[in-house]
């Protein structure tokens, strides 16, 4: 019986060129001679080569698939000699190690630094501003290399390098932040390279200049500031600008919302009420008409900056909550009857 050569990559026969590319990856690292020293790694290094050769190869593939390893040897069974295959012959005369050459690139993966110092699912955790964000995914520190696939019988060339995937991390924002502007000092921890192409792991600290009336959504990036590694172009780093709870205020676009408690008699007879402001000062406001459960109130100018118009400003919308008693005397009710229409 023939070699299995998915079986060989861990593969089945509905597996994608990235799966194969991926697979070869896997083996290639695990089983090669300069890190694995045990009986018959090297074997299988050969294997693995000869599996990726054939199956990274379509006309290879097709062959294999419809007749097996005696097709690619060009022993298609007897009556089947106007197929593909009958004329076709192949046997595996390519260095394994060229094979990895090839798929990694001139400079290797076992050139720079060790693999051992590598767990398999590094993350790094970023800092900011006093407070521990979410931990942001790191790729594989082998997740780069043979992105882009190769003919076998071409010419060899060394890999291009792409950007990592950016990450991105939630920045919450005070109200009144976005109403005068701030800055925000945010740490992050990140892999560089050194001389001779070492890494080492660094602190940074980026800065966040966050403009009057920026709307919850907008990103600030920081080009490539993630992990370097030789394989990679590093990653962006993005922080969104986020709304913080307010405990007195809700944000409406450029306008903010305030809800004043007043009693039913209040709303019935007037009042006048002190409303807060996004600047720390408070205003008062007479109230003269009857005041309903839907009744607003605006105050102009006193929300928050147009993002593009800093000196003009949204409004502050004033809601009611207006406080029913939970019983009335008789007497209140004979009042009340009294004197309010029907």
């Amino acid at each position: 019986m023939g070699k299995d050569y998915y079986k060989i990559l861990g593969l089945n026969k509905n597996a994608t060129e990235d799966d194969i590319r991926k697979a070869y990856r896997k083996m290639a690292l695990k089983y090669h001679p300069d890190k694995n020293k045990s009986p018959g790694a090297e074997e299988k290094f050969k294997e693995v080569a000869e599996a990726y050769e054939i199956l990274s190869d379509k006309e290879k593939r097709k062959v294999f698939d419809s007749y097996g390893e005696e097709g690619l040897r060009g022993n298609v069974p007897g009556g089947m000699g106007g197929e593909q295959g009958a004329n076709f012959s192949y046997s595996f005369h390519c260095d394994p190690h060229e094979t990895f050459r090839m798929f990694f690139g001139d400079e290797g993966p076992f050139n720079s630094f060790m693999f051992s110092s590598f767990p398999g699912d590094q993350r790094s955790q970023h800092q900011s501003g006093g407070f521990v964000g979410d931990d942001m995914d790191v790729d594989e520190p082998f997740s780069h290399f043979g992105r882009h696939g190769f003919n076998m019988g071409g010419p060899s060339f060394r890999r291009q390098k792409e950007q990592d995937k950016p990450i991105v991390k939630d920045l919450p924002v005070s109200l009144e932040d976005i109403c005068t502007g701030c800055t925000k000092k945010m740490k992050i921890t990140r892999t560089i390279m050194v001389q001779s192409n070492k890494q080492v792991r660094e602190e940074k600290i980026l800065t966040v200049d966050i403009k009057p009336g920026w709307k919850a959504g907008t990103k600030i990036t920081f080009p490539k500031e993630g992990d370097q590694t030789p394989y990679n172009i590093p990653a962006d780093v993005v922080f969104v600008i986020r709304d913080k709870r307010h405990p007195v205020f809700t944000r409406d676009g450029n306008d903010i919302r305030y809800k004043a408690k007043i009693s039913l008699r209040e709303a019935l007879c007037g009042t006048t009420i002190q409303i807060p402001t996004i600047s720390n000062r408070t205003i008062p406001f007479r109230l003269t008409e009857i005041i309903k459960p839907s009744t607003t109130k605006r105050i102009q100018g006193e929300g928050l900056p147009l993002a593009k118009q800093p000196m003009r400003r949204g409004d502050l919308i004033v809601e009611f909550d207006v406080k029913f008693p939970d019983s009335l005397s008789a007497y209140a009710k004979q009042t009340l009857l009294e004197c309010l229409p029907p």
